[in-house]
């Protein structure tokens, strides 16, 4: 397995009645994080799950938990999931009034931060809080539903974060991880790492497949395939 990527299946499309076992069942299939989708019917037009049910899937699996804030206000929310057991906290400056003060709070209570943009939402904010970020989460379709189609311009934005990224760790050496979230499936994964992406989120193409351990092998082979001609 090829430690460079990652596959991080969206609960957001599991089935809720087998929460606990459908985590277990998609890590021991070979995925890497579980993805956490937070929707508050303000930021977005769905409400979904919160810190209750991230601390009773936290027991389930040791791999990381990686929690999609899609909410405002985002900050006394962050407390929350990082004593519920989240690892990684991701939220969207638009939801924040201080976006340098909320990676800071998420850093301090010993999680790793980073910033999520919609698909129209330009990367300028990456300019000025690189430092405290460890991971950029692209949305390659707009945020609220799972089972969307992929934005193909997203393609064009990874490319963009992408250089962005290795800019950064050319100069300090800090590595930042870049994700995508939204219509990632077999069929367009390959083209999606080619473009840029080290992390990706699968919903329905995981958990509305038969069997999750041959999708996320046919995942990383097309990922394999894709970089085998690709130098980054």
């Amino acid at each position: 397995m090829d430690s460079s990527f990652r596959i991080a299946p969206s609960i957001l499309s599991a089935d809720f009645a087998r929460l606990g076992e459908e985590v277990r069942a998609v890590i021991d299939a070979g995925a890497d994080w579980i993805h956490f989708d937070v929707m508050d019917n303000h930021y977005v037009p769905n409400l979904t799950i919160g810190p209750l049910v991230c601390e009773a899937i936290r027991p389930h699996v040791t791999a990381p938990i990686d929690v999609h804030l899609m909410v405002e206000p985002v900050d006394g929310l962050v407390p929350l999931f990082a004593k519920a057991g989240a690892n990684l906290i991701t939220f969207h400056p638009e939801a924040s009034r201080h976006v340098d003060r909320t990676l800071a709070m998420i850093r301090d209570q010993g999680c790793k931060a980073g910033l999520v943009f919609n698909p129209a939402t330009p990367l300028d904010h990456l300019m000025h809080v690189m430092d405290k970020i460890d991971l950029v989460l692209l949305m390659s379709v707009n945020p609220g539903f799972g089972g969307q189609g992929f934005i193909p311009q997203s393609l064009k934005k990874l490319k963009a974060a992408r250089a962005l990224i290795d800019s950064w760790h050319r100069d300090t050496g800090k590595t930042v991880l870049l994700e995508i979230d939204g219509g990632v499936k077999v069929d367009n994964i390959g083209a999606i790492a080619a473009a840029g992406a080290d992390t990706f989120v699968a919903g329905s193409a995981i958990f509305g497949s038969k069997d999750y351990q041959a999708t996320i092998s046919a995942m990383r082979r097309e990922i394999a395939a894709a970089m085998s001609g690709t130098a980054r």
